[in-house]
């Protein structure tokens, strides 16, 4: 438990800095966006693909 914790710990300081660095999390190149009239749809699946590779490779790090 208390290293499961600390990744997320370590995965939501790493947003931040990337955040404040200006990447662009949530509006990459892929992410789905629909406007039309007063509907707005957004689905970031190019984001949640990277967020995924982030996290199994720190969990398979913390892991050994």
């Amino acid at each position: 438990m208390g290293k499961f914790l600390i990744v997320i710990g370590l995965v939501i300081a790493a947003a931040g800095v990337l955040i404040s660095l200006g990447v662009p999390l949530g509006r990459l190149p892929g992410d789905i966006s629909y406007r039309r009239g007063n509907v707005s749809f957004h689905f970031p699946i190019v984001t949640s693909i990277v967020v995924s590779i982030i996290l199994t490779l720190l969990f398979s790090f913390f892991r050994r």
